[in-house]
């Protein structure tokens, strides 16, 4: 029979059931999807960083507790005060009125509640209850199954005896010999465990004598517990906290196992401090086998004016061999990265950073690794910045440190100490705007001829056109003057001169005015298509843009910060080739390009194709010096290298760019570029690509994440360098080489990875060493492991591979 009581007279057992072993809130959210198939979101191809892989809880084996779980069941806990409670039982008896005896095959249910026993006592005066006999309780977060469960409604309190529990938000699920309510928000386990492994199938779980769910903070303890990795106790915890939710709390973070060829074996286990809302900490103590101890930390506040971040790194005594231009052995050494942002007024901020290391071999003999980024120097700045609606400010300070053991610090760019830039953009009407780029500059370098700079470039600009055309005419004027130094004759563009050679330079006080004039101009014409069986649109998009700046002899300028720029399909409509306010192209130009796109029904670029060249009516008079005191002859080609590029992605599962650049005048490929990325299956990724520039680079690059199975991901690059004629001190072969495989189960990933790799440090920049420390290709091991849902995905592994495999995941 079946029984409709009011929504006041919930019966307490149901009441009582949803708030036993309640770790964390049920909030409603839906898990990210992040694989093709719609369990998890797929970074898109040709993302150059993905972000971190979610947890795939897709992969777990089915609840063992499922069997009784109700899928029509309301999502919604809100709805339980306003819901009536209905009862389904094999027989009632309420004759005296006050307590209700309900046995055989009793369901209770209200709302998202359900809750199913052999028998129930229900006092409606004191709203005690009992439940025995197959126990099992639903609602919108958690099934329980028990023995027998006791307690009190009113009181918000209960017993329960040989419990299961199983979270169904996050993934925690145990058992305990009883459970003991004190209230809504905090329940106690006896003789429990706990995991968010597969019900029956732990991998990890915790032991303990007692374990505390407390909902309000978020947090679990666990006391004289063992946590046990298979069947083997891992490690003995008296005491031990772990999250219940995706509240930040303090704990031990994924500990990385490691080693390298210039470290030795590695161990790092760090601890993160949950100091406040605003402001945290992690203290991160690390081995080196061959350099000894270090202490690293990060440290993050965020107040109302500000917010900023300090990393660091220090080793007490270095105990390993000494390689390069510093002798460190027996020093103590360390790393400095600060970062701040603090609000002063209105729109006025000041932004700084300061990065510094002990030495320049530190960040050879520590940084990452994993990572194929060799970073030659740090920069420091400091800087007050402003803006509006029509203008933006900044004054400041720029310095660099060089991280090279193996140059002197000529490698590094000019300090700039201060500068100060202003740069405006103010619309006289719809179409009409005025702007300038104006910047000052005090550039410092030792050994270098050093002087002020101001840069000013006014302009006025239109915009004209719709969707099908634009015109774009600019007037700009550009003036540069310099303040050099009183010994500046001294000099030449690269540093002192050796004795009897004439200096560049004939004037402290050298200027540089000059016009620049441009229009830019295209047409858009469209129609629609439709290829194999799918339709589209097409465009065809013609541009022309000519360029006219004067000549103006500029060889008797410094090179502060200049330097020629690559060429490339944006370099065709650009005003100069060069980087910098040192230099400035003279140029009759006319650029002719022609684009065609291939557009789907929802607007996404399917296809695009470009091809141009710019014309030249004048040669190119302005030139990088090559020498201490030289600079080129003009060039006087006609035209530039044609240059063509085409992208394609005709689905989500492959991706193909590609550009290439030829010279007319030299009758050789400048640059080539070929790209292509497949998807593999749902989680594995495919990238193959060529790099060519002449008489710089000639590279080929494999990398791949193939998934052999649901649990099992191998994961791998490979890159070759090809031999470039007449250029020495570079590497050739394989400069990098980097395999390892992922395991990722229902509540832990284990990762470990292997790179072998050309030492960056030795090439580029000065002549390979010889010494015998010197160690031309290094190799690094790295072993993670993640515990699912204790708290953190920390480590070097997975942000390194996100970075150094085009949409790893």
């Amino acid at each position: 029979m079946t029984h409709k009581l009011p929504p006041r007279r919930l019966l307490a057992v149901a009441a009582a059931l949803a708030l036993i072993g309640n770790q964390a809130e049920a909030t409603g959210q839906v898990r990210p999807k992040s694989s093709l198939d719609g369990s998890e979101q797929v970074c898109p191809l040709g993302t150059f960083h993905c972000a971190p892989r979610p947890y795939n809880y897709a992969i777990c084996r089915p609840n063992a507790l499922l069997d009784f779980y109700d899928p029509t069941l309301s999502k919604d806990p809100s709805l339980r005060s306003t819901s009536p409670a209905y009862v389904k039982s094999d027989h009632v008896d309420s004759s005296n009125q006050t307590i209700f005896h309900l046995s055989g095959n009793v369901i209770l249910q209200r709302a998202d509640q359900k809750l199913q026993a052999d028998t129930v006592d229900y006092n409606n005066d004191t709203t005690d209850y009992d439940a025995r006999g197959n126990v099992r309780y639903q609602e919108s977060s958690q099934l329980i199954a028990g023995t027998h469960i006791r307690g009190n409604n009113n009181d918000s309190r209960g017993i329960a005896d040989n419990v299961h529990y199983q979270m169904l938000d996050e993934r925690g699920n145990g058992v305990a010999k009883q459970g003991q309510m004190f209230d809504d928000l905090h329940t106690r386990y006896s003789m429990a465990t706990y995991s968010t492994c597969d019900v029956g199938h732990h991998i990890w779980e915790f032991r303990g004598k007692s374990i505390t769910m407390d909902k309000d903070t978020g947090v679990g303890t666990a006391r004289n517990a063992t946590m046990r990795v298979g069947k083997m106790p891992f490690i003995y915890l008296p005491y031990f906290t772990f999250p219940l939710d995706h509240r930040r709390k303090s704990g031990f973070l994924n500990p990385k196992l490691g080693n390298t060829s210039r470290s030795g074996f590695e161990i790092s286990t760090p601890y993160y401090f949950n100091l406040a809302p605003n402001y945290d900490a992690t203290l991160d103590p690390r081995y080196y086998a061959s350099r000894g101890e270090m202490l690293a930390g990060e440290f993050r506040y965020l107040t109302p004016g500000s917010h900023g971040q300090l990393n660091f790194g220090y080793v007490p005594n270095d105990t390993g061999e000494s390689d390069g231009t510093t002798n460190t052995t027996g020093q103590s050494r360390y790393l400095i990265d600060y970062t701040d942002t603090t609000h002063l007024w209105d729109s006025w901020s000041f932004v700084g950073s300061y990065n510094h290391a002990s030495d320049n071999a530190y960040l050879y003999d520590f940084g990452n690794a994993l990572s194929s980024t060799v970073i030659y120097t740090l920069a420091s700045s400091a800087a007050i910045v402003g803006g509006g609606t029509w203008w933006n400010a900044s004054f400041g300070g720029l310095i660099y440190q060089n991280t090279n053991p193996f140059a002197t610090d000529a490698v590094n760019p000019y300090d700039k100490l201060p500068y100060l830039t202003l740069n405006l953009n103010i619309p006289i009407s719809r179409w009409l705007e005025f702007g300038a780029n104006n910047e000052f500059d005090d550039f410092h370098k030792a050994n270098y001829v050093e002087g002020e700079r101001i840069d000013l470039y006014p302009y006025i600009q239109a915009d004209l056109g719709n969707s099908a055309w634009f015109v774009r005419p600019k007037l700009a004027y550009r003036y540069t003057a310099y303040d050099l130094s009183g010994d500046y004759q001294n000099y030449g563009y690269y540093g002192l001169l050796s004795s009897g050679t004439s200096t560049p330079f004939t004037d402290k006080t050298p200027t540089r005015s000059m016009p620049i004039v441009s229009l830019d101009s295209g047409l858009v014409f469209d129609r629609s298509v439709s290829l194999f069986g799918t339709s589209y649109t097409q465009t065809l998009e013609p541009r022309a843009y000519y360029l006219y700046v004067p000549y103006r002899n500029q060889n008797d300028l410094p090179l502060f910060d200049t330097s020629a720029t690559s060429f490339d399909y944006y370099q065709l409509f650009s005003p100069n080739q060069f980087a910098g306010g040192d230099r400035q192209m003279n140029a009759n130009n006319l650029t002719g390009a022609l684009t065609t796109r291939l557009l789907d029904e929802n607007g996404v670029e399917r296809i695009s194709a470009s091809f141009g060249q710019i014309r030249y009516f004048t040669p190119q008079r302005v030139q990088i010096p090559t020498g201490a005191n030289t600079v080129p002859d003009a060039t006087n080609y006609n035209g530039s290298d044609y240059v063509a590029q085409f992208d394609m992605q005709l689905n989500d599962r492959w991706r193909v760019n590609t550009a290439y650049q030829w010279s007319p005048n030299t009758h050789q490929t400048d640059m080539a570029a070929f790209e292509l990325q497949h998807r593999l299956g749902n989680d594995g990724v495919l990238n193959f690509s060529y790099h060519y520039r002449r008489g710089l680079l000639d590279q080929y690059s494999v990398s791949a994440v193939y998934p052999i199975s649901a649990y099992w991901r191998l994961i791998g690059s490979w890159s070759y360098e090809e031999p470039i004629k007449g250029l020495e001190n570079t590497a050739t072969g394989t400069v990098e080489a980097l395999a390892g495989v992922e395991y990722d189960s229902c509540c832990v990933t284990l990762r470990i990875v292997d790179r072998n790799y050309v030492n960056q440090t030795y090439y580029g920049t000065v002549a390979v060493p010889t010494t015998s420390t010197s160690n031309l290709r290094d190799n690094a091991i790295m072993f993670e492991v993640v515990f699912k849902g204790l708290g953190s995905t920390g480590g070097q592994i997975d942000p390194t591979l996100r970075r150094d495999i085009l949409g790893y995941q």
